[in-house]
């Protein structure tokens, strides 16, 4: 694992981790990271697959979009990496996009302008999941008035799972405003140190995740 991680082969297309590396509920922690307060126990049940996917979708709108392409971003995956969380400083891209060694501006603004596709092909498979995972957690607490002999721990974690995923979802919602917001400052900055007819181009993909997040009501 270490020399694969040192080859730099963690992440597959649009930063996603490669499927060699995946194991099942390899996002389990963020229920807990987004909701549980220290000395709740955890929920002792399998994940269903959707709440599986929600996870697995979330993280990469909660990673910072330059940790993603970093031979050591396998170890944030699994929560093996201090961060800051929930999001870092708004100016923390555009920092990451200047100090790094590129052989000319125009490999910035692609850099940038691929982030922020990838942020807007994200979107459509996260809002859907996380609808259908709502929809279902609010039968979820509607069947605990019948459900016969109910522990006391039964619905504490039934509460607590509900609990998670929402927090799950907020986690993310909150996260696109600092990234759209870190995205601005990174085109600004862009623009002032190289104009170029390319900033046109990142404007339209950066209105396009401004305009969508706004429909997702995040």
């Amino acid at each position: 694992m270490l020399l694969l991680l040192l080859g730099g082969c963690a992440n597959g297309d649009f930063g996603r981790l490669r499927q060699s590396l995946v194991r099942d509920d390899t996002h389990a922690w963020m229920g807990p990271a987004a909701s549980r307060k220290p000395g709740n126990p955890p929920w002792q049940h399998q994940l269903t697959d959707e709440e599986r996917q929600l996870r697995d979708l979330a993280y990469p709108f909660i990673e910072p979009p330059y940790e993603r392409h970093r031979w050591y971003s396998v170890l944030g995956e699994y929560d093996l990496k201090s961060r800051p969380w929930p999001y870092p400083d708004r100016a923390a891209y555009a920092s990451q996009l200047f100090q790094t060694a590129y052989r000319s501006q125009t490999a910035r603004y692609n850099r940038l302008i691929e982030d922020i596709r990838n942020d807007v092909t994200r979107l459509d498979p996260f809002f859907a999941t996380a609808r259908y995972v709502g929809d279902m957690d609010r039968k979820r607490e509607k069947s605990l008035a019948y459900v016969s002999n109910l522990s006391d721990e039964e619905r504490h974690n039934t509460v607590s799972r509900i609990r998670e995923n929402t927090a799950i979802v907020q986690w993310v919602q909150g996260s696109l405003h600092e990234r759209t917001a870190s995205y601005r400052i990174a085109l600004e900055r862009l623009v002032i140190a190289a104009p170029s007819q390319m900033a046109v181009e990142a404007e339209r993909s950066l209105s396009l995740l401004q305009a969508k997040v706004t429909a997702y009501g995040a």
